[in-house]
């Protein structure tokens, strides 16, 4: 089976390189602004003799071509990546117009440094066992750091769809090269699962084994803390300013990248080890939404609230729940979402529902019959219980289902394929830790 996948990989710029890089990013970006302000001002109205206007990334494309012969620094940056633009701003119409997004908005320096190229024009060579290069237009060979080769077709080529540019809220660049791979057929796992994902502990499993983030990631917040209260006293545009937010940049960045690892890898391992996955049906944008309410009618516990909804987007709930998604769908599995209501205080034996069986948050003892066992581990095993009996669930059927022969196709690596050995407690369930000292995290 062919499907699309993107490697990401860190870009190693040369000082003058860096300048180009900048550069193009920015006149990219003024692209996008101009054809934004352009549709919003003139969108709709036609010509002075009546002749209707054409404002789509086809009509402006050749408003395009008489501005870079007009302006030298603009017609300097490849033209492709700023009729890419043109395209990102008609999807973004697009999206607006089918209710999947609010309307466009202007890109922002600093947010927004990002550029695309069209496959044709990307080359990569290697250069040893550790790097690699690749070509990109107007600016020439930019070395990278190869942590994973490319995945090739079945005979064997590389199929380059396109490449992103982008840079980092940490001032790093890095390339996302997006590629038509093939996937090998494997067997589907007959085995099923529940996930509960929390705060306290991130993610259970019906097994009995429980995933935490790696202990820097709670330092690194608490240090951003305190670097922010410093921020407030610094003024504003100064250079200290500026390093000060550099340095509160890499921290989140290094944190991103252990959410992300810890997804990948968690996700990898039930995709290869299980068939039917289940997982609630949370509403991530509304259980994260600010309680702050408004002038007329204020918010209650605004504070406690807005502590909630940064533990809640710490763990990463819907990260997990998209990188699952695209796995299952490779491997031939099952991805359930079951309503989340009373999850926690249902019993996984009886199926009791009482909010007095959940003792704590850590704890969860039947009122009816008993039962006793790890608050997470027995809500992951009612989604699970939950799944099977098809009580109200919606199934996300992947393509191939479960197939008569059992084969379908294989998951896509994480960043970091080995999962390192977990520490089991004594009478509890396994717990694995993923630590980030001396890896890419």
């Amino acid at each position: 089976m062919q499907v699309h996948r993107a490697h990401v990989y860190r870009l190693y710029p040369t000082p003058e390189q860096l300048t180009l890089l900048a550069r193009t990013a920015g006149v990219v970006r003024l692209v996008y602004n101009l054809a934004l302000e352009q549709r919003r001002t003139w969108g709709g109205r036609p010509y002075r003799g009546g002749r209707p206007r054409n404002f789509g990334s086809k009509g402006l494309s050749g408003e395009l071509s008489a501005l870079r012969r007009e302006v030298d620094w603009i017609g300097a940056v490849s033209q492709t990546a700023q009729n890419q633009a043109l395209i990102d701003l008609d999807r973004a119409f697009t999206n607006f117009f089918e209710g999947r997004a609010r309307f466009p908005t202007p890109r922002k320096k600093g947010l927004h440094d990002a550029f695309r190229h069209v496959g044709r024009e990307v080359a990569v060579r290697r250069l040893n066992g550790k790097w690699s290069e690749v070509k990109i237009p107007k600016i020439g060979w930019v070395r990278y750091r190869d942590t994973r080769p490319l995945r090739a077709r079945a005979d064997g080529a590389v199929e380059i769809r396109s490449a992103t540019v982008r840079r980092g809220p940490d001032g790093a660049w890095q390339v996302s090269i997006a590629l038509r791979c093939e996937v090998e057929a494997r067997p589907v796992p007959a085995k099923a699962t529940g996930v509960d994902r929390g705060v306290a502990i991130p993610f259970a499993l019906a097994d009995g084994s429980v995933w935490h983030l790696p202990e820097t990631v709670a330092r690194r917040e608490r240090l951003i803390s305190q670097l922010q209260r410093k921020l407030a006293r610094r003024t504003r545009g100064s250079q200290r300013y500026r390093l000060l937010r550099q340095r509160i940049a890499k921290l989140r960045g290094t944190n991103a990248r252990a959410r992300k690892h810890l997804a990948h890898v968690l996700t990898t391992h039930l995709a290869r080890t299980f068939g039917p996955v289940a997982i609630e049906e949370l509403r991530i944008l509304n259980m994260t939404r600010s309680a702050a309410g408004t002038v007329e009618e204020p918010g209650r516990n605004v504070a406690a609230k807005a502590g909630l909804n940064r533990a809640i987007l710490n763990v990463g709930w819907y990260q997990f729940e998209l990188l699952l998604s695209y796995k299952l769908e490779e491997t031939g599995g099952v991805l359930v979402k079951v309503p989340a209501r009373n999850t926690s205080r249902e019993c996984a034996e009886c199926g009791h529902v009482d909010a007095e069986s959940r003792k704590n948050q850590a704890t969860f003892v039947c009122t009816d019959c008993g039962h006793a066992a790890n608050a997470d581990h027995n809500a992951a095993r009612t989604i699970l219980n939950r799944a099977l009996r098809g009580d109200e669930a919606r199934q996300r059927r992947n393509t191939p289902l479960l197939d008569g022969e059992g084969y379908a196709s294989a998951p896509d690596e994480p960043s970091t394929p080995s999962v390192p050995a977990g520490v089991n407690p004594p009478n509890g369930p396994p717990e694995i830790h993923l630590s980030s000292g001396g890896g890419r995290c």
